[in-house]
């Protein structure tokens, strides 16, 4: 059981004060929360890529570099790359670098991302929206399979038997797909034997179990190893020494982020009493005292087959000394839990069988 921490590195209005960090500030505040991942034993931290005011790291492989000097053990990952609208080639050679710089740790989780601003940003038609996906990643893992590629597409000019360098330590490169829950998505990550990261944001995480095994049907229709391949989920949360701390420091940025989200995308309102269900032992929001949040992730691992779990902290801007704590805590005393339950019962499972 992996886990660790996902990151979109918000540069969002203080609820308190109204204050905007700037953009750098807070790129280096994330590069010192990596390292400190590190430090406490997480098994990994991803950053996610975002092309707007209100997020800071639109290119998550040099954001990842620079604390990739500063880590040993840590495994470093995009959440998510939105490869619809980027160059396989260069999203390849950037993370071939990621790799090769720490020696190893790096990973791509691709996706076809929540927001859309990346799309005319980089000349794309929102229309081509699924297809430049599918595309896409038929090119990023004929690069990552083959030091020399040929390839002919619809939305990139082909490419005649060209090397892609540099080549990254690891062999396959890991890359994981992202899905927010959509069947055809989580199929598609089995028919090609990748493993899959479920953003379970709201709702009952256990209305996710079958989706992965409809995931892991795929996988064994297409021949591929089921007990080899990981599932992944990145899940808001806050931990702070006593649940109603966490509860209480994580609400106001939360509330301010989804209401701003929501207003774009026609949510309702989001209010306290959304938040304290969101909570509860079957909500989605991991939030609460390091045996609070340690139980739902093994709740998480036995109902729904989680295999690595990425707790999504900060929601909007908060106090970097808090966030600093709850990776901290996550590291030190939820993990511990977390790995050992799971190994005691995952025994239990192989001696019953």
């Amino acid at each position: 059981m992996e886990i660790g921490i996902s990151t979109f590195v918000e540069t969002t209005p203080d609820v308190k004060t109204g204050e905007v960090m700037s953009h750098a500030q807070r790129l280096r505040e994330v590069v010192e929360e990596i390292t400190l991942a590190d430090q406490v034993g997480l098994d990994v931290f991803g950053v996610g890529e975002h092309h707007r005011k209100d997020y800071a790291a639109s290119s998550p492989a040099i954001v990842l570099a620079a604390a990739a000097s500063q880590t040993k053990r840590i495994r470093l990952t995009s959440a998510v790359t939105v490869l619809s609208s980027a160059d396989p080639v260069r999203v390849f050679q950037d993370f071939a670098t990621l790799d090769g710089i720490s020696n190893g740790r790096a990973e791509i989780m691709a996706g076809r991302g929540s927001f859309i601003e990346s799309f005319p940003l980089f000349g794309y038609d929102l229309d081509d929206y699924e297809e430049l996906f599918d595309e896409k990643l038929e090119l990023l893992l004929k690069i990552r399979d083959s030091e020399k590629v040929t390839w002919k597409g619809g939305h990139r000019p082909e490419i005649q038997n060209l090397g892609v360098y540099p080549r990254p330590v690891q062999n396959p490169l890991p890359i994981w797909i992202g899905s927010g829950g959509n069947q055809e998505s989580v199929i598609r990550a089995g028919l090609l034997g990748l493993p899959l990261v479920l953003a379970i944001i709201g709702g009952k995480p256990i209305q996710f179990a079958p989706l992965v095994q409809l995931y892991k049907k795929a996988a064994a229709h297409a021949g591929h190893d089921v007990s080899r391949l990981s599932v992944g989920s990145h899940s808001h949360g806050f931990i702070a020494e006593n649940t109603q701390q966490a509860a209480d420091t994580f609400f106001p940025s939360t509330q301010a982020c989804m209401n701003v989200l929501g207003k774009e995308r026609g949510w309702g309102h989001y209010d306290r009493s959304s938040f304290d269900a969101a909570r509860s032992f079957e909500g989605a929001l991991y939030v609460g005292d390091p045996e609070t949040v340690a139980q739902k992730i093994i709740h998480l691992r036995k109902n729904v087959g989680i295999t690595r779990f990425m707790l999504h902290v900060p929601l909007g801007s908060m106090p970097h000394a808090d966030v600093m704590r709850a990776i901290e805590l996550l590291g030190t005393e939820v993990a511990p839990r977390v790995r050992e339950e799971i190994t005691k019962w995952e025994a239990d499972m192989e001696g019953k069988q």
